[in-house]
């Protein structure tokens, strides 16, 4: 039975979940995916995914992680939809009106906001626009710890925009290192054409 090691260790939600789901896609044959990580709650997250696609888990020692896939799995399509594929999904708008997710510790909630737009570059589908206004335009800017994956999003066709009047207030208008300005007439176009809204 093949073995394919995923090491994962120090890398954060959702990370080690994204790295186990495309080495299950990689599988022709059924196999054995093992994931090496370092925290309880990746470990809780993997076997979540797992399953989810009715797959078989077992935790060998200590945050070792073996997902057992059988051939229905291995022959998965593999994620990456082309943009043509996107658009005839139809639109998915997302609406990041905040430097972070959620509410409660903002230090906390920079850290799932960064892993909600990593996760978005892994999606079979890609949305369609990314809004950023109020403190979310204070993200598509130079220095940003998700500029990597905007960028990444950008070359796959995401468009990204950024409101104008909010990169104004918060003096970043030379700043935005990703995508272009917008206004408000925009915002609300794309909001109220869009197939569904993701607000994290």
């Amino acid at each position: 039975m093949a073995v394919l090691t995923v090491h994962a260790l120090g890398e954060p939600c959702p990370a080690p979940v994204v790295k186990a789901t495309r080495a299950l896609q990689q599988m022709t044959e059924p196999g054995v995916v093992e994931v090496h990580v370092d925290n309880e709650a990746a470990v809780q997250n993997l076997g979540r995914m797992a399953a989810g696609r009715g797959l078989t888990v077992t935790n060998e020692g200590h945050f070792v992680v073996r997902i057992e896939a059988g051939a229905a799995q291995a022959a998965e399509k593999p994620s990456g939809a082309p943009a043509a594929e996107r658009n005839a999904a139809g639109g998915t708008v997302v609406a990041i009106t905040s430097e972070a997710m959620g509410t409660g510790d903002d230090a906390l909630g920079k850290t799932l906001m960064k892993g909600f737009l990593y996760a978005l570059t892994q999606l079979p589908v890609l949305p369609e626009t990314l809004l950023f206004y109020n403190g979310g335009a204070k993200i598509p800017i130079e220095g940003s710890a998700s500029l990597e994956d905007l960028k990444a999003l950008a070359a796959g066709g995401v468009e990204i925009l950024t409101c104008g009047t909010c990169l104004n207030h918060y003096g970043l208008t030379e700043r935005l290192a990703v995508g272009g300005v917008t206004n408000m007439y925009v915002i609300v176009e794309k909001l109220s054409n869009a197939a569904h809204i993701l607000r994290p």
